[in-house]
């Protein structure tokens, strides 16, 4: 090591006795070859960059080549649309960033001005979403999620060990956590969770032997759970709050839908549908036969064990599961029904389950934890986690929903659904979530959602029909992303375990999918006449959407 320094000293002696020398080392000169030329080449023009360019390319044969009869903003917007689903579903661009397209262009071809276009980041909506996600952070920050899982999952094991209702264990769990949390993150949270009870099992040697099978059960069944038991509530979700949103938005004087309102509905819709697919993958993938096989490497003990370890309920476990608790109360009762007001009146209609969302997380940086001195139930470092990908793509979804609401690109994009008007009366629904569910599988269910349920707006009221007859079969086929890995991030996180594959995700998504579609055929002019009172008047909508159809 000396010699080394004693070489670079008379190195840097010897250039400083050199007048000549320059100040400072030079590089050996790049030589310029045909090979540089074409590497280069190779670094401008990858297949990144050119789907990056796609965009605005796209948006510019849109503003050349198209002309409607309506204002200019609306084929601007239609142009504006196209650039930033085209980065959308080739990911050129992080959809995050993506997402933020609004704030820039939406000004720039004069659809709002950059003020209208940055409120639609953040609303009530926006507000419930980041609330619940700092509460999901801190159940899974003191492992409250294992804690239910594994005592869920002693329940359900059987003795002997009973395949179909072990699954049945793991799938329930997985739906109840997605009822209060988006998805995704009960995907994120509860795959670690069955995974780990997956791991017991050895290597498989065959593709058909019963612990592959079963793996491949588990899988799905986490997967499809999360997005099932998000359709019963607005928080599982971000279709049910861009939905509930555009509702908030196009009819300000209608009856808003609260928290209790939508699970009176969405919960009988996911209970049938969940039923369904735990039927379909005991059908295919888990036998009660196969228990045999799988009883020598899964038995109560361990999971006993597995429990033990995590000891009993510490304060700071107990006060996040009571805050929770008193959330769930609380959206559950802020409105009831006409006859009996929720806690929500007392304050004259100005509160919102995002009100109360944000006030619950606050109480977790004020708790103490009891685990160190002045230490709270949660702290910022505990949120670094947070989604803000999903935030943004909430907020996308609302920018461009009002983006085709001021343009007056819904009017005239609905005229080309004018087919719906001869469709009887029965059949809408399924129709509309048909086309809502085929449109999803090659786009994210938030992006589906703001792309139809504005059109299906304009259609309901050419119509002259409930605009909830529509909407809501339009968001809840958004959420029926059953057939391909891309089609939602929580079918990519069972994806990524390596234990499903495409073939298996089609194998169950196709009836999975025409099931779900026909609950909501049979429920929607049923259940959902009653919960959302679409046999009463048609609401009329905002005073903005009048003026469009006016100009228009």
């Amino acid at each position: 090591m000396e010699n080394s320094n004693n070489n670079d000293h008379n190195h840097y002696s010897n250039l400083d006795n050199d007048p000549k020398a320059p100040l400072l080392p030079l590089q050996e000169p790049i030589q310029t070859s045909e090979n540089s030329y074409n590497s280069n080449i190779k670094i401008i023009f990858t297949v990144k960059n050119l789907l990056i360019l796609l965009g605005p390319l796209l948006c510019m044969i849109v503003c050349l080549c198209v002309q409607f009869e309506g204002p200019k903003t609306s084929r601007d917007m239609l142009a504006v649309l196209v650039w930033i689903f085209s980065w959308w579903l080739t990911e050129a661009i992080p959809m995050p960033i993506t997402s933020m397209a609004p704030l820039f262009l939406f000004p720039i071809f004069g659809i709002a001005s950059a003020d209208d276009v940055a409120k639609t980041y953040m609303n009530d909506v926006v507000a419930l979403v980041l609330g619940s996600f700092i509460l999901a952070l801190a159940v899974e920050h003191y492992d409250i999620h294992k804690r239910l899982a594994l005592n869920i999952t002693l329940m359900f094991c059987g003795d002997p060990l009973n395949p179909p209702l072990l699954l049945l264990g793991i799938c329930g769990t997985t739906a109840f956590v997605s009822m209060w949390m988006h998805n995704t993150a009960a995907a994120v949270i509860m795959m670690p969770v069955a995974t780990g009870i997956l791991h017991r099992f050895p290597a498989s040697s065959g593709r058909s032997d019963p612990v592959s099978n079963f793996s491949k059960a588990v899988v799905l069944g986490v997967v499809y759970s999360a997005g099932i038991g998000g359709m019963s509530t607005l928080t599982g979700t971000g279709v049910n709050l861009i939905l509930v949103g555009m509702w908030k938005s196009y009819f300000p004087d209608a009856e808003q839908i609260g928290f209790a309102t939508w699970s009176f509905f969405g919960v009988p819709l996911a209970l049938s549908i969940f039923i369904a697919m735990w039927g379909i993958l005991c059908l295919f993938y888990c036998t009660k036969a196969s228990g045999s096989a799988l009883s020598e490497y899964l038995d109560k003990t361990l999971l006993k064990r597995e429990l033990e370890a995590l000891g009993p309920m510490c304060f700071a476990e107990k006060m996040v599961l009571s805050v929770f608790s008193v959330l769930i109360a609380l959206w559950m009762t802020r409105s009831l029904t006409d006859d009996i007001p929720g806690w929500g009146d007392l304050f004259q209609g100005r509160v919102g389950d995002g009100t109360v969302s944000v006030m619950m997380a606050t109480l977790l940086f004020i708790i103490p934890s009891k685990k160190g001195k002045g230490e709270k139930l949660m702290d910022w470092s505990k949120c670094k986690k947070l989604p803000w990908n999903i935030v943004l793509l909430l907020g996308a979804g609302f920018a461009i929903a009002d983006g085709v609401r001021r343009s007056g690109l819904a009017q005239i994009l609905s005229s080309y659904l004018d087919f719906l008007e001869n469709i009887p009366y029965l059949a809408v629904a399924p129709a509309v979530c048909l086309i809502s569910g085929f449109i999803t599988e090659f786009t994210s269910n938030n992006a589906t959602t703001t792309l139809v349920v504005p059109l299906l707006i304009q259609v309901a009221e050419t119509m002259h029909m409930h605009p909830l007859i529509l909407m809501i079969p339009g968001a809840i086929g958004a959420q029926f992303a059953f057939l391909l890995p891309t089609s939602t991030p929580s079918n990519i996180v069972g994806f990524s375990t390596g234990r499903i594959d495409i073939k298996d995700m089609i194998k169950v998504g196709i009836p999975l999918k025409i099931i779900g579609i026909g609950a909501m055929t049979i429920l929607m002019p049923t259940l959902g006449a009653l919960v959302f009172q679409t046999n009463g008047p048609i609401p009329s909508l905002g005073i903005l959407d009048s003026s469009i159809h006016s100009r228009a």
